[in-house]
This record gives structure tokens, C-alpha cells and sequence, in this order.
């Protein structure tokens, strides 16, 4: 049976685009170490796949690129969803032979792994328990952060890493943001989202359709952050996908409403008020 998430997509986050130093370097981690596969190269970046068909991260360089102000707003991590628990297994055994130890946690919802990228970027890989299992109490989820059971990961791991799986996709994306209050403004009030888990300090978890998360948010590095640069190393930003045009359309009338700027027409592209680029986009 099918997972919560792949059966029942929600608004949901469908690809990721980061700046990077060094492309070459970039490329040699998320191929060989994360598993994904060049989609295509372009003179902006390279698109990666898990699938070979839907890009699901883009990678890019310029000559302005220059190291991320770790006092700034942005990434936290994205998220990397995998379809069945023994891909994470395999997933750790890979990532220990490659001489990476990764963090490790238990949602309860979900088991997860973290690491980073060769410019710092966060990573999580992780992979969901079945829906019928998370706990909600009105209309909060029950998140929490306990030490991940690596050996039960890795005895079911059947096999070998042999790359990204197919299914796998963006399953959520996690911010650093300078205010949590005009943060929940732009994120519930104005992209639509509701409030599903707000008891961790100085963080709030967003969702739809009864996801346990689709977005994180949080101030851990301190309420007032400054914007990231738009020529720093971390987050371009990332897409939005909705359902269908007459959603964008509403969703920017109502970005607008509430004083948030767009540029782009077709996929409107917003600053989140910490900084951070959302791109509207429908399947």
C-alpha cells in the first residue's frame, strides 16, 4: 500500500533550486553520493531527477556566488521523501561507506536522516510511517524528536543502494525565517496552508491536506535574521505547485492583498518576508 503523500499529492513542493560554489564538486555529491541522475545541463545549472522525467532539484553557478551568511534567514534543509523504509536503510549503509555519518531522528510520523552538501546546504532523506498511524488532536500533529533505531533501518534494508528511487520526490522544505508571526502571515493568510504543529520552540509546521508537514519554519537563529544574499551560496529558490491556474491566480490576488510583490506572470515568483523565493507553478 501506498504511502499518505504519493497517493494523495496536496499542494505540495515539486522541485528545489540551489546556488552553488562549485558545480562540478555539487554535481559529483548529488550523483554519486544522493543518487540522483542528470536530467539535462543548461547555461543556468543542471537539473537532477529520481525518475528521469520531472526534475526535482537544480543545481546553479555564477561567477557572484560567494559563501552563505550563516547568521542569515534561508535553508534549513529540503527534504527528499523515499517511498518505502528499506530505501532508507539502504540509503544509510551507502552514505557510512561513503564516510558520511548522518544525523538521525524519529518523528513518529516519519524516520529521518540529515546531512549536508558540499556548500552546507541541509539535507534531510527521509521516509513517512503509514498516515494511519500519526496522531492528531485538534488539528495538530504529533512531531516530536527521538533517536533514530539505525540498526532496524539497516537490517531491513534488503539489498544495495542503487540510486534515488523513482518515486522519490520533494517531500517538504524547512526555513530559517527572521519572524515567525509575518512568516505565518505570508505562509497560512496568503499561500493557504494551516498550522499543524506548533508546540517545538521558536518553530511553526505547516501543511495541507493533512500532511504532517509541508513547510517548517524557525527563528533558531535568532528573531531578526537578516535576509539571505541573492548571490549566496543556499536557497534560489523553490516551486509551489497548485491546482491549476485559476489557483495561482487567487493565490497571487491574494499575496497581493496582503502588500507581498511579484515578478513574473505565468509563475509568479514572491519573497517571503524573511527573504526567502516561492515560485507559483501548476502541474
Amino acid at each position: 500500500m501506498e504511502h499518505h503523500f504519493f497517493s494523495n499529492p496536496a499542494v505540495h513542493i515539486d522541485k528545489v533550486v540551489l546556488q552553488v560554489k562549485d558545480i562540478t564538486r555539487s554535481l559529483e555529491f548529488y550523483t554519486a553520493v544522493l543518487g540522483l541522475k542528470v536530467q539535462e545541463e543548461n547555461p543556468e545549472g543542471v537539473e537532477l531527477t529520481a525518475d528521469g522525467v520531472r526534475s526535482i532539484l537544480s543545481i546553479r553557478t555564477n561567477n557572484e556566488i560567494v559563501p552563505k551568511d550563516e547568521h542569515a534567514a534561508g535553508l534549513y534543509h529540503f527534504a527528499i521523501l523515499l517511498p518505502e523504509r528499506s530505501d532508507l536503510g539502504r540509503l544509510l549503509a551507502h552514505l557510512m561507506k561513503e564516510g558520511i555519518q548522518p544525523g538521525g531522528a524519529d518523528h513518529l510520523v516519519s524516520e529521518a536522516l540529515y546531512f549536508e552538501d558540499p556548500d552546507g546546504n541541509g539535507i534531510e532523506v527521509y521516509h513517512d510511517r503509514p498516515s494511519a498511524k500519526w496522531s492528531w488532536k485538534d488539528g495538530r500533529v504529533g512531531m516530536t524528536t527521538e533517536p533514530l533505531d539505525a540498526g532496524s533501518l539497516l537490517s531491513e534494508r534488503h539489498g544495495h543502494w542503487s540510486g534515488m528511487p523513482e518515486k522519490a520526490r520533494i517531500g517538504h522544505i524547512h526555513l530559517h525565517v527572521s519572524n515567525l508571526d509575518d512568516a505565518r502571515t505570508f505562509y497560512v493568510e496568503g499561500l493557504g496552508f494551516q498550522v499543524v504543529a506548533d508546540s517545538i520552540p521558536q518553530a511553526l509546521f505547516l501543511s495541507d491536506c493533512g500532511y504532517h508537514h509541508h513547510i517548517g519554519l524557525n527563528t533558531w537563529k535568532g528573531e531578526g535574521a537578516p535576509a539571505p544574499s541573492s548571490t549566496s551560496t543556499g536557497l534560489h529558490y523553490f516551486d509551489l505547485v497548485l491546482p491549476g491556474r485559476s489557483a495561482v491566480d487567487e493565490t497571487t490576488e491574494r499575496l497581493h492583498a496582503l502588500g507581498y510583490r511579484s515578478t513574473g506572470k505565468d509563475t509568479p515568483m514572491f519573497l517571503d518576508p524573511s527573504g526567502n523565493r516561492v515560485r507559483l507553478v501548476t502541474n
